[in-house]
């Protein structure tokens, strides 16, 4: 057969096979996305006006008086075809170690997330629909003053999603913080925000420092990206990408928040440019050691000199003479 016919005959055969290796593919693909369709994902949000909807409220917010009871809804929203079973829960807030809003485990909480009743531990809501499960609060007759943060949290197939709940005691309201242990570590200000009121804050912060020679760093107040819980401290950060390469510097730090609160600290800092000096430190090392090194051997030097050729003294001539004289009377 001539080669021109025998590659036509190759592409003829190819071709069916091919076509029949695309459509097994393409079916397998139809078939896996019948299988596994991507289902819309459930929510949890406050109702609108506390009577059912969307009305676009960040967060459930409360307040009353000791022994008080305070009522809300949640609205649990179900697009996908299939019913969908969420479990509900209160849990008392805090922040993490630098700064971020957290809630308690399950058996954690002592404050609002224990205070804090669904109608229903678990709801079953069908296929694009959406469920109201009222919410209550019981205000303790001892409860302190103040902010108490909290969350409702709604869980169902590995998914966990957290409705803030916001609850204000009546009385006495406080504002009041502090900032602590400012350290300075390359070009970096370390510093920790205490609230030590019984409100939560939005604290804002401004930074300065100066050398020996006038002002490194003017930095304005400005709101940080934190909410500090009462009670709660977080440990912070703030970049100083000008820090200067040998000075020594006061840093100081000023924090301020509604309702009066305030705080400022200072600290020293030492900026030293370490590779060089310790290079140079090295190399005086070395150079004293090399004198001390050579000194040494000169000294010993000199010491051998006077033991290979030294002349006795004048005593100790005399002193052998002296010897040698009774020594012959003595033969004698």
């Amino acid at each position: 057969m001539p080669p021109l016919t025998a590659r036509a005959t190759r592409f003829a055969l190819a071709v069916p096979l091919l076509a029949a290796l695309w459509w097994t593919v393409a079916m397998a693909s139809a078939a896996g996305a019948t299988e596994h369709p991507s289902a819309p994902v459930w929510t949890a949000r406050p109702a609108a006006n506390g009577t059912g909807g969307d009305g676009g409220r960040p967060y459930l917010y409360l307040e009353g008086l000791p022994g008080s009871v305070l009522q809300d809804r949640l609205s649990v929203t179900n697009p996908g075809p299939e019913p969908v079973t969420v479990r509900l829960r209160g849990a008392d807030a805090y922040n993490t170690a630098n700064g971020g809003f957290a809630v308690r485990g399950a058996h954690g909480s002592t404050g609002i997330g224990a205070w804090l009743r669904t109608a229903t531990t678990e709801v079953t809501v069908p296929g694009r629909t959406r469920a109201d499960v009222p919410v209550s609060v019981t205000v303790p007759q001892d409860a302190l003053p103040g902010d108490h943060p909290g969350a409702i949290v709604a869980e169902s197939g590995g998914r966990s999603v957290g409705v803030r709940v916001q609850l204000r005691v009546g009385g006495p309201t406080l504002a009041a913080l502090t900032v602590e242990d400012v350290t300075v570590s390359g070009r970096t200000i370390h510093y920790t925000l205490v609230n030590r009121g019984n409100a939560v804050l939005a604290p804002r912060l401004a930074v300065s420092a100066d050398g020996v020679f006038g002002a490194l760093l003017r930095r304005d107040a400005r709101t940080l990206p934190v909410e500090l819980l009462p009670g709660q401290r977080v440990r912070l950060t703030e970049p100083w990408r000008g820090a200067p390469a040998l000075d020594s510097a006061t840093v100081r730090l000023r924090v301020t928040a509604a309702g009066g609160a305030h705080g400022e600290a200072t600290a020293r800092a030492l900026f030293v440019p370490w590779a060089p000096v310790t290079g140079g430190a090295l190399l005086l090392l070395a150079a004293a050691a090399a004198g001390t090194y050579g000194h040494r051997r000169l000294r010993g030097a000199r010491r051998s000199g006077r033991d290979d050729g030294a002349v006795p003294s004048p005593d100790h001539q005399q002193y052998s003479d002296e010897r040698h004289l009774v020594k012959a009377g003595a033969e004698s």
